[in-house]
């Protein structure tokens, strides 16, 4: 009764009070340069929005859309943004970060279904067949300049395959972000604490300028421990609620060094990237018992991240010459998880146990397009051509020691070491695989009335190919392979085309009104641990790849309004996608099937040929008085698996953001809520494909800030507490699938925690 009430409520409420609200954080900005407050009798000050415009930022012609909304670095500090589930809870209704996966969720999908960026760069999403968490996250917000956030298959038209849900583009710093107008020096430096995983983190950008040489310098780390819930049960095993104890280490460093030509229309750009988090964890949940094999202080987990990027740049721009606009990067990228196991084995194969699984991809790559604005006759275009070159190199190998003997020459053990069958180690659960991608695309967006109407087609071709290698650490594993599986290789045309007419434009009542509609599609190939992944053997379980697997397609429509700028103004949209041959696990052989693998059977891969999801999702805001914005988001989410006709526990309820904010030139403040109705619909109720209910919640922040000397120095303290009256809630699709190993005030999410911050800059 009471989740069903507070549904209606949320939706309701939410409803009513988007028609005063804004669209999400990014609309707003109390520190988004205020301007002095003006006398009552003058006109409203608005809380600007910092949006760059268009080309002025390289690639952004390539997510910009009706679909996209932009957070910039003003904006990520003003909300105290530094994760992704800061960005969903204060910012963006309708995404949710699944800590489960380590992955965004955006329209319902996460994982390798939502394409990652980090300055064009894609970033793969590595999955060990022993663990089933990504590493897309591998960036420091503090070190970000702007991000993007894409919904929908559109982006599948330029940025190519991975995006079936949406893309999230993230740009790092420039030194022109830190040297301000009129200088040839810059600095910025941020510290402060987070009670969410008592973190204490810090950052430091500076740059420099000689002539037409431009350099940056930044770092920044965090250290903490385990992030908070609603549970206070410390007790050891299944009915504990409290998280398990974590510490972790987080270092980032970014460098720049731009050259311009003396007519400032080209930049030679090259850049240095690391990015390192280390998670150590005490594990004292149902993974140990006090008379079991894994026993309470003898059990430790971890995961070590790390991402290194060097890369070359060029950017051109000259309105009027052979091209407008031309953008390119070569680049070498480096991404390694490393999942960890430490612990004492105290009555099955009695000692010391340790793994280290680890999956390293190397990758090389070139993206590149180039921008023409001309007319013909009535026509205007501005034509955009680009292309995605890469390679690339995937091992994955699980290191470890213990107490088992050398493997028999059998491969099978027996008697008293039979457990050593389970787990296996100093072997590969995967060939390497060698991978390459070709894209090329271009889009037309064609103006007339004055590009009052535009119609934009754009199209683009992908090929790929993931090839597995030979190697003695895979081919002599315990799951006994016989041979290398076949190589995968596919392409894809994926078509957009998009519809927009200004119905308004500059009348007394909105700056414009945008009416749109875009159909797209998109697709994503399968990853390496689903066409490659063995991990297992003949005398326990397998689980396995399937390389005859096809890539996934979506086919979707977004239809929708846009109207107002920052004074007033926000957008409408509704959209419906149709998938086919979603990729999903089955077990393809039961247990002991002619003797074998009679633990578990065989766990496989297949294509699920029928998937649909549709939505609304809207932002507003409003300024209605001096120095005042009140701002919303809203999203409603709603996806079946059309094969059996069931939900798809990977959708998150309807959500809501709303908030009220007041700033002038030395202090400011904000009130908000984020609301989420139940989520009831969700796919079988027993078994391994259960979904999680959870019931409807709404939390409440306050954020203020208050810059002491304007006059002297751009000195800013910034103070937020979040889930103020201490909500205990659940994020829906941070709950695992299936039947919960732990009691379910384990997977809630953090209660009341505060945030302080300092940002000093010059």
């Amino acid at each position: 009764m009471y989740s069903g009430r507070l549904r209606e409520g949320v939706a309701l409420g939410t409803l009513a009070m988007m028609m005063l609200a804004t669209p999400a954080l990014s609309q707003q900005q109390a520190r988004s340069r205020a301007v002095p407050t003006a006398p009552a009798a003058e006109a409203p000050v608005v809380l600007d929005q910092i949006t760059v415009e268009g080309a002025t930022a390289p690639g952004q012609a390539l997510v910009e859309g009706p679909t996209t909304t932009r957070t910039t670095r003003e904006q990520l500090d003003r909300q105290q943004v530094q994760s992704l589930s800061d960005l969903s809870n204060r910012v963006e209704a309708g995404i949710s970060f699944n800590r489960q996966t380590n992955s965004l969720n955006i329209r319902g999908l996460d994982g390798a279904r939502v394409l990652t960026t980090v300055d064009g760069i894609r970033q793969p999403f590595l999955i060990d067949s022993r663990v089933t968490r990504g590493g897309t996250t591998a960036f420091d917000f503090d070190a970000l300049s702007t991000l993007d956030l894409l919904r929908g298959p559109s982006g599948g038209s330029t940025l190519g395959s991975g995006g079936l849900g949406g893309v999230l583009a993230v740009r790092t710093l420039d030194p022109e972000d830190i040297i301000r107008a009129g200088r040839t020096y810059g600095a910025l430096a941020k510290t402060g604490f987070d009670s969410t995983d008592r973190a204490v983190f810090g950052s430091a950008a500076g740059a420099a300028r000689w002539n037409n040489t431009w350099a940056l310098v930044q770092g920044g780390f965090r250290n903490g421990h385990e992030t908070g819930n609603g549970g206070n049960v410390k007790t050891i095993g299944a009915a504990r609620t409290e998280p398990n104890p974590r510490d972790f280490d987080q270092y980032s460093f970014l460098a720049k060094l731009y050259q311009y030509s003396n007519d400032q229309a080209h930049r030679f750009g090259l850049t240095a990237e690391t990015f390192k988090r280390a998670d150590r964890i005490d594990n004292r949940d149902n993974a140990v018992s006090l008379t079991g094999n894994y026993r309470p202080g003898a059990y430790r987990t971890g995961e070590d991240v790390e991402r290194n990027r060097v890369s070359l740049s060029y950017d051109y721009k000259l309105p009027g010459s052979f091209f407008d606009e031309a953008h390119a990067v070569a680049y070498w990228q480096r991404l390694k998880r490393n999942d960890l196991t430490n612990a004492y084995r105290y009555t099955s194969i009695v000692g010391l146990y340790s793994r280290d699984n680890e999956n390293e991809e190397n990758a090389y790559g070139f993206n590149g397009h180039v921008i023409k604005s001309f007319n013909t006759g009535i026509l205007s275009h501005k034509l955009t051509a680009g292309t995605e070159l890469r390679i690339s190199s995937l091992e994955q190998y699980s290191a470890g020691s213990d107490a088992c003997p050398t493997r028999p020459a059998s491969g099978i053990y027996t008697g008293a070491f039979a457990t050593c069958n389970n787990i296996p180690t100093n072997q590969s659960e995967q060939p390497k695989v060698d991978g390459r991608l070709v894209g090329f695309y271009v889009q037309d967006e064609i103006g007339l009335l004055d590009n009052r109407l535009r119609l934009t087609p754009g199209l683009r071709y992908d090929w790929y190919e993931e090839k597995p290698q030979y190697t003695p650490s895979y081919t002599n594993g315990a799951s006994r392979p016989t041979g290398l599986p076949a190589s995968s290789s596919d392409s894809a045309w994926s078509p957009r085309i998009r519809l927009e007419y200004e119905v308004l434009k500059n009348t007394p009542w909105f700056k414009d009104v945008t009416v749109f509609a875009q159909w797209a599609k998109t697709f994503r190939p399968p990853t390496a641990n689903e066409l490659y992944g063995r991990f297992g053997s003949p005398t326990t379980y397998l689980r396995s790849g399937n390389p005859d697997l096809r890539p996934e397609t979506g086919n979707g429509i977004d239809v929708g309004i846009r109207f107002g700028d920052k004074a007033f103004g926000g957008s409408l949209t509704y959209f419906h996608t149709n998938y086919r041959n979603f990729i999903d696990t089955y077990q393809s052989q039961a247990p002991g099937v002619g003797g074998l693998y009679p633990q578990g059977g065989i766990t496989s891969f297949r294509n699920v040929a029928r998937a649909e999801i549709q939505g609304f999702e809207a932002n507003m805001q409003y300024a209605f008085a001096p120095n005042w914005l009140v701002r919303g988001s809203f999203a409603y989410t709603r996806g079946k698996n059309r094969d059996d006709n069931t939900y798809l526990n990977s959708i998150p309820p309807m959500q809501g953001i709303v908030a009220i904010a007041y700033g002038t030139e030395r202090w400011g403040g904000e009130v908000s809520t984020k609301l989420a109705s139940a989520r009831n619909d969700v796919a079988a109720t027993t078994g391994a494909t259960q979904g999680f209910k959870a019931p409807g919640y709404a939390i409440f922040n306050a954020t203020a800030w208050w810059k002491p000397m304007p006059q002297i120095a751009d000195l800013e303290l910034q103070i937020g507490v979040y889930n103020i009256f201490d909500r205990k809630y659940w994020d829906a699709v941070n709950v695992p699938t299936g039947a919960l190993a732990q009691a379910r005030d384990y997977y809630t999410e953090p209660g009341r925690t505060v945030k302080a911050t300092m940002k000093y800059q010059f």
